[in-house]
């Protein structure tokens, strides 16, 4: 900053001297200046080093740096209208115009009152009372808050409170609009992290928004036909060092302990911040299945008893480095491990004469997930244009050892799975205005995945997987503001190669191979007749491509009567979605309504089927549809009635007609068509019953839904809770009961390839009490005394 402070003190110098020589002598020149003194709003206390700016027309001509005491001039100024900026690191930009006459040639701004911009960064010391939902041009964002954060511990739980979203609570699969081809990104990359790891793992009290992309543009990767969910968690950016710890426990069948710490210092050019969470305890499932092959005599009951024991780390570490006011340097870490492990009991009682049999699978995991994030941005003198060029690279190892005891606890078999992935992705992001309305976006990604995955039975190989893809793409997206309109159109292009090698003892190897060159084309359009009312329309084409676990011919799991295996020849899904939103701002909120429709192509689905490598089980794997057409409407919105009653709700129903070929009871490959509605709804009523306590009433319903080989039956639950602010607001404590009357389970039936119905159950009657407590100086003005004696300056920050 002092260099700066020389240069533009050699510039007002120059520009002093051209004046004087450039005037005839005989014609007096008048030049003007500003002068004032910058102080903390808080406190009054004078700030030194903070950088004066003065601009002519949007350029730079003169500027200052304010002395110890706060005070600064600047002289030999033009005689006419000029604009003032005042900055300093952690307080907000002050801005002013000034206008300079021959009679008025000094003006005195006096004192300049800075205020903190901690008001601004509320990420981890101040969370919002209640949660807010925002619709942007290509995506909806729903900032948590304090009313969100009591739904539960994890990412899983808070997931179900928000719109257009469904967690499955028994294995936390996630749906967006009633389907379960979705990405989840974390702070908007992409996890090696499975759907249910990342949401069982993240805890609530990291998670800042959750941006729901339905139709992502041409800037992000095509994968996930419904759309991207992303999770983006807490960076505190105050100065000082500050805080927030947060411990709850669970009481169901057993209790369960999470807990988690969120931490930030932050000075001079330098941020760093961490974020730990455990979450420690046993669950328990439990699933009934009657089997009836209709003419056979091999009917049976068959029981789940599924116990698992969960001991999950997650933690993300990370730093800024303000190089200056146009560069910044970031690096970030996640790593997160667990060792499950679960003991799965799988009973068959037939109904004839065949003797009953019993499974007992004893399972332990080691898993270890690692993220490294590299990131650079440049922000150039153009307001707005910016370079972004970010490294990250993923490792993921999933060793599993199981051992198999029949009824009489006699040992049958061991399997030793060991599973490694690795991902890398690179990628330059280029944004430039190109006039006062327009600017463009240009970039280009390589992503490169591999994973590798063996098997061994009784210590013995049996077989391993490797799968190897790469994606190269580069994209465009132009975007203008005409009048009420603004428009967003794209296009991404991409190379898909993918490889992979399946080895079996007794089999030969099986290859397969794939290229894929297509053109993902994007198009948002915004109309805004007036503040309160604002309409969207988007398109965009997307893709679905197999993943590792469904072209995985090595068996993923098994039991009594059903195994899981992949299919190797499943081709990619593409699917065309448009949908419209509408959003009306209210007097009381806003309220938030939209429609879609998508045309999917070689749909990938889960299917049951005979078993070609064995006759006595039942084979689940996957297959493709010919097609399938989904759309639906959907309202949501955030109304206060008054100010002690809030509301937030999400209404949806979807109508899906799916076509493809399934196995009949008989053997037979049929085709078969079905048409189905599906309806979801959820309200979360927050009451404040006094200044400090608030009570919490949430209810959500999900209708049956229809499928071609299973249907599954309406669930619907109701919670209490209550919230208490403790300690001046530093503290809070939360109580929540989950489902009131103990409703929640998973049944499900189909008449192909049997005539089958099941139900399964979770601990889903629970307590949950939680504590969080925040702590932190703010910014820390012993520190910036410290600093002001020794002359350094703060410096100017990004913030």
């Amino acid at each position: 900053m002092k260099l700066k402070a020389i240069l533009i003190c050699l510039l007002v110098w120059y520009t002093g001297t051209q004046a004087q020589t450039s005037v005839p002598p005989s014609i007096p020149t008048i030049l003007g200046t500003i002068n004032g003194k910058v102080i903390d709003k808080k406190n009054n206390e004078p700030l030194p080093y903070a950088s004066v700016t003065i601009k002519e027309d949007g350029k730079v001509i003169s500027g200052a740096m304010t002395k110890d005491n706060g005070s600064f001039s600047v002289a030999n100024l033009p005689i006419k209208t000029l604009h003032v900026e005042v900055v300093f690191m952690g307080y907000q930009k002050y801005e002013t115009d000034v206008t300079l006459t021959s009679e008025d040639n000094s003006i005195n701004l006096k004192n300049i009152a800075l205020e903190d911009e901690a008001k601004q960064l509320n990420e981890v010391s101040v969370v919002r009372e209640k949660s807010s939902v925002e619709q942007k041009i290509d995506r909806k964002v729903i900032t948590v808050g304090k009313d969100l954060l009591s739904a539960g511990s994890t990412a899983a739980e808070l997931m179900n409170n928000i719109p257009s979203v469904s967690v499955d609570q028994q294995n936390n699969t996630v749906s967006l609009r009633g389907n379960e081809n979705v990405r989840i990104f974390i702070d908007g990359k992409p996890s090696n992290l499975s759907a249910a790891q990342a949401l069982q793992q993240i805890p609530s009290t990291s998670i800042k928004q959750i941006e729901l992309i339905t139709n992502p543009s041409a800037k992000y990767n095509p994968e996930g036909m419904s759309g991207i969910i992303n999770i983006v968690l807490h960076k505190n950016a105050n100065l000082g060092f500050n805080g927030n710890i947060n411990t709850g426990v669970v009481f169901g069948k057993t209790p369960k302990f999470n807990g988690s710490i969120d931490m930030n210092y932050r000075v001079n050019k330098f941020n760093f911040y961490t974020t730990y969470s455990m979450n420690h305890g046993k669950n328990a499932n439990k699933g009934l299945i009657h089997w009836n092959e209709y003419d056979s005599s091999s009917d049976y009951d068959m029981t789940f008893d599924i116990n698992n024991f969960n001991k999950n780390h997650f933690t993300k570490l990370g730093t800024d480095f303000y190089i200056n006011d146009k560069n910044t340097l970031s690096f970030y870490t996640i790593q997160s491990f667990g060792n499950p492990t679960a003991i799965f009991k799988n009973g068959v009682d037939y109904l004839d004469a065949t003797p009953d049999a019993l499974q007992i699978q004893n399972t332990k995991g080691n898993e270890k997930n690692q993220t490294y994030n590299l990131a650079y941005k440049h922000q150039f003198e153009k307001p707005e244009k910016t370079l972004d060029v970010e490294l990250n690279y993923n490792l993921t190892e999933e060793p599993e050892n199981s051992v198999f005891f029949n009824e009489n606890n006699v040992l049958t078999k061991t399997n030793i799975i060991n599973k490694d992935g690795k991902n890398l992705i690179a990628n330059i992001d280029y944004t430039s205005p190109i006039s006062e309305t327009a600017k463009v976006e240009l970039g280009v990604e390589s992503r490169f995945d591999g994973t590798n995955n063996k098997f061994n039975i009784d210590g013995n190989y049996n077989s391993d997987f490797d799968f190897n893809r790469s994606i190269q793409s580069a994209y465009g997206n132009y975007s203008k503001q005409a009048g009420k309109w603004s428009y967003q159109l794209g296009l991404r292009f991409e190379s898909y190669d993918v490889n992979g090698t399946f080895k079996k003892v007794g089999q030969d190897d099986k290859s397969f191979k794939d290229y894929i060159f297509t053109a993902y084309p994007s198009a948002f359009f915004t109309y805004t007749p007036s503040e309160k009312n604002s309409f969207n329309f988007n398109y965009s084409r997307r893709v679905d491509r197999p993943n590792m676990e469904q072209v995985n011919e090595i068996r993923q799991w098994t039991g009594l009567t059903v195994e899981q295996i992949g299919n190797s020849g499943l081709k990619p899904q593409f699917t065309n979605s448009v949908e419209a939103n509408y959003t009306r701002k209210v007097k009381i909120g806003s309220i938030t309504s939209g429609a879609f429709f998508r045309y999917i192509k070689d749909d990938i689905s889960q299917v049951l089927t005979s078993n070609p490598y064995d006759s006595n089980k039942q084979l689940m794997t996957f297959t493709n549809f010919d097609h399938n057409t989904e759309y639906g409407i959907e309202v949501s919105g955030n109304l206060d009635f008054n100010k002690w009653w809030n509301l937030n709700f999400g209404v949806d129903s979807y109508f899906k007609n799916n076509r493809g070929i399934i196995e009949n009871r008989y053997g037979d490959l049929v085709d078969k068509q079905i048409n189905a509605t599906l309806f979801n709804s959820r309200m979360n009523h927050t009451f404040k019953l006094t200044k400090d306590l608030r009570l919490i009433w949430f209810t959500m319903y999900r209708a049956g839904e229809k499928s071609l080989q299973f249907s599954n039956k309406e669930m619907w639950k109701m919670d209490l809770g209550t919230r208490l602010n403790l300690l001046q607001g530093k503290a809070t404590l939360s109580i929540r009961y989950n489902d009131l009357f103990d409703t929640m389970r998973s049944r499900f039936n189909s008449s192909e390839p049997a005539d089958l119905s099941g139900e399964f159950r979770w601990e889903n009657q629970t307590v949950n009490v939680n504590f969080s407590y925040r702590f932190g100086s703010g910014k820390n003005k012993a520190l910036e005394r410290k600093q002001r004696d020794k002359g350094d300056a703060q410096g100017g920050g990004m913030f």
